[in-house]
């Protein structure tokens, strides 16, 4: 069976490090250290929940908000 659950992440580009701070079940802040250009920021916000979250990167995909600070991901468990 394959589960999809699509989480809120607020995203904060040009960050001192990379972070991410869970807000609830279904809501993040992410912190990168990567620009907001040329999607740099959505790989690295991609690259932190796969780390935090265990899974492939593939798995992690952006499906709403590519060029907002809010964004809509789903992730495919």
């Amino acid at each position: 069976m394959n589960i999809h659950v699509i989480i809120t992440v607020h995203v904060k580009p040009r960050s001192r490090k990379n972070s991410i701070e869970w807000i609830d079940d279904e809501t993040a802040k992410i912190s990168v250290t990567a620009i907001a250009e040329k999607g740099k920021a959505n790989d690295a916000v991609m690259e932190v929940l796969s780390e935090d979250l265990g899974i492939a990167k593939s798995l992690i995909e952006i499906v709403r908000g590519k060029t907002t600070r809010i964004k809509q991901v789903e992730i495919k468990k």
